[in-house]
């Protein structure tokens, strides 16, 4: 059974910086697409950042380009999103999502994880 598990959530206050982490068990992480996604109340959910299965790729939205980043540690089966000068909107729940494809450009779509985490809340404060 596959799990993914994000950590790294909480409050924080506009401009500082935030590392989340999702820990992924039952899959074969070394040859998955991971990605990350948020949910902010009464918007849909929002394609954040995806990175292929060795970490040679990377995408990012729009929305973040340029503050927030996607990195990989396939020894410890964790991704990571590391998200600097956050905003007052940005605050909603992130969630990891995991792709049994290994291309990058596979998670960046909603139909595209076969697997998702729980979330963590992320709120940045005014």
């Amino acid at each position: 059974q596959v799990h993914l598990v994000e950590s790294g959530g909480g409050l924080v206050q506009a401009g500082d910086s935030l590392r989340l982490s999702c820990a992924a068990s039952g899959l074969t992480f070394s040859r998955s697409a991971m990605g990350w996604f948020r949910q902010a109340p009464g918007k849909e959910r929002e394609f954040l950042a995806a990175i292929s299965w060795n970490g040679e790729n990377t995408l990012i939205g729009d929305s973040v380009k340029g503050r927030f980043t996607i990195s990989r540690d396939n020894g410890k089966n964790t991704v990571y999103l590391q998200m600097n000068s956050l905003k007052p909107e940005d605050t909603a729940v992130y969630y990891c999502a995991a792709s049994i494809l290994g291309a990058a450009y596979t998670i960046a779509t909603d139909s595209g994880p076969q697997y998702w985490g729980q979330g963590t809340q992320v709120t940045v404060s005014s």
